[in-house]
């Protein structure tokens, strides 16, 4: 497997600089690894669990603190951005993007398969300040792109097992789900001043051609990936229907007893 490789522009970056995730397509996956995948990675949940209450509360402190600095402290940014990092890569092993299994560590080693790069940068205070109110809409999006892909995960899971693959539409769609993820989570979590963008991927030339890239940098989408990947934003809206109608429903048989 190729070495992860994530050395975008620098000081000659033009326009808004997005945060970046790397993914490494594996070319092919062990079968076996691939069907006990979420047991395999329930220690790596259990760790999830601890550091995302650690992280929700590094949150609270960092937006008071970007309010007054203009910017989170650096232990601050240093925590949540290895914390992004690390739900990364878990995710990424469970969407069964990579074969490779997570380290448990903050800091992956440089070959690791996932890699995500976020950049300490000013932040403007009022849009710190209403945080929460702007990154409704990208919320949304996430959410329905999250639980569409979840709701058909078995189908996912299946087909990797039997081919030894992910097929590269179902792979790219499954990486620019991941990927929206995770701008939306540092946008949140005020890792970047960057509202999430790019959810149907890159324009084949945002890169310059002597810039290393991996399979996601930058993520050039087939017809077939951007159909999949409006196909789990239509089960992610038909899921929540049918979950708020079964819980309407529920309800009203309760208050009928």
């Amino acid at each position: 497997m190729a070495d992860a490789q994530w050395t975008g522009p620098r000081g000659a970056d033009l326009g808004e600089w997005l945060p970046v995730l790397d993914l490494v397509e594996p070319p092919r996956q062990r079968r076996l690894t691939v069907l006990v995948r979420l047991l395999l990675l329930i220690p790596h949940f259990i760790v999830l669990f601890f550091l995302h209450i650690a992280a929700f509360f590094t949150v609270i402190v960092g937006w008071f603190a970007a309010l007054v600095l203009g910017r989170l402290p650096e232990p601050v940014f240093r925590f949540l951005a290895g914390y992004l990092g690390y739900q990364m890569r878990v995710s990424a092993s469970a969407m069964l993007l990579i074969d490779r299994y997570p380290p448990f560590t903050l800091t992956p080693p440089p070959d690791y398969p996932v890699q995500i790069e976020v950049r300490p940068t000013e932040l403007n205070r009022l849009a710190v300040f209403f945080r929460l109110f702007l990154m409704l809409p990208a919320a949304v999006v996430q959410g329905l792109a999250s639980s569409g892909w979840w709701a058909l995960s078995f189908i996912w899971w299946l087909i990797t097992l039997v081919l030894g693959r992910m097929p590269r539409p179902l792979f790219e769609a499954s990486a620019a789900t991941l990927r929206y993820s995770m701008r939306f989570s540092a946008y949140f979590m005020m890792l970047t001043p960057a509202y999430p963008k790019g959810f149907f991927g890159d324009d084949a030339l945002s890169v310059p051609e002597q810039q290393t890239r991996s399979a996601t940098r930058p993520l050039v989408m087939s017809g077939a990936g951007k159909a999949l990947l409006t196909l789990f934003l239509i089960i992610g809206v038909a899921t929540d229907i049918t979950t708020s109608a079964t819980t309407t429903w529920t309800s009203d048989t309760t208050d009928n007893w």
